[in-house]
């Protein structure tokens, strides 16, 4: 279970008066940085991942160039015996020849300094086989460490959301069968109301089950302080005609998502400074709004929750 403060953004209850333009404004300005800083969280993901799968290349690579680098040392010393035998067995035949000719002499003396450069030779190349070998073997265990942090770091990551799922499905199963979906995708976890369970038409004040249900994940998310939420409202693609405080499907789903805020807000173990509502209109559908049923699905509030990712965004941008 993660840490004890969610950041959330503070907004004042939204019963029955309308949000003020200004405030509105606010929102929407707060909304658009928190979401792009979420996209930046979402990319900044795949592109953790992708580091990983490509430093995983780079070992494997390394290891081969490990395995064709003991040959090489292998061959090399096999080469060093040969030539130490070669010369030890003309060392042998120049001392026998001492006595009989001058010119052999000078020949094996010759054929002698041949074999020992030959000697010097291999033996600074075996030498230098050793050195790269004692880098390669270095960075791959730098490579492996590092391959391995990240590897715990998701799966850390991936376990932490999973628990959070797990404990927002328990905490709100009295309310599944009413609209009330927990799915967790792409490291994070979606908590989907259709409004049924949280709107009369066309009103963003919250019923009394709805407040039961929001109630209940906020005690989930106070002991989670590591979760960015965003809460994102939804409608389908009937336009707002009623007129009076709200203007348009804009307003009435930012009006709903900051309702939800103003819930979460009564908990006093949340922090409200890392999270976002956002009114999304009837852009972002989840079904066809051709059908009644489409339409019932797509008039939603959507909560999004999203870990940090900070500790691996320092192993991939270590040296």
């Amino acid at each position: 279970m993660l840490k004890n403060i969610i950041v959330l953004i503070g907004i004042t209850l939204i019963s029955s008066s309308c949000v003020s333009s200004k405030l509105y404004k606010e929102l929407e300005g707060k909304y658009n940085k928190l979401k792009s800083d979420y996209d930046e969280l979402s990319l900044s993901n795949d592109y953790q991942i992708g580091q990983k799968n490509e430093l995983q290349i780079q070992l494997e690579d390394l290891q081969k160039q490990y395995e064709t680098s003991k040959e090489n040392r292998h061959r090399l010393q096999q080469d060093v015996l040969a030539l130490q035998k070669k010369y030890n067995n003309l060392n042998e035949a120049y001392t026998a020849l001492e006595q009989n000719s001058s010119k052999s002499i000078e020949e094996n003396a010759k054929r002698n300094r041949e074999l020992l450069a030959q000697l010097e030779a291999k033996e600074q190349a075996l030498s230098a086989e050793n050195d790269r070998l004692l880098r390669l073997e270095a960075d791959m265990q730098e490579r492996s460490q590092r391959i391995a942090e990240l590897e715990a770091l998701i799966a850390a990551k991936d376990q932490a959301m999973t628990d959070l799922k797990d404990a927002i499905s328990n905490a709100l199963t009295a309310f599944e069968g009413k609209g009330l979906t927990v799915e967790q995708r792409d490291g994070k976890v979606y908590v989907s109301m259709e409004n049924k369970l949280l709107f009369k038409s066309g009103s963003w004040a919250v019923g009394s089950e709805g407040r039961q249900a929001i109630g209940q994940l906020g005690n989930v998310l106070g002991e989670n302080p590591d979760i960015a939420v965003l809460i994102e409202g939804h409608t389908d693609n009937v336009p707002f005609s009623n007129g009076g405080q709200i203007a348009n499907n804009w307003d009435l789903s930012t009006k709903r998502a900051t309702a939800i805020i103003a819930i979460l807000s009564e908990n006093k173990t949340i922090n409200l400074e890392n999270i976002t509502a956002a009114g999304r209109s009837e852009y972002a559908p989840i079904d066809s709004n051709d059908t009644s049923e489409g339409k019932a699905k797509n008039r939603r509030i959507e909560i999004i929750l999203t870990p940090k990712l900070d500790e691996i965004s320092r192993l991939l941008n270590a040296n």
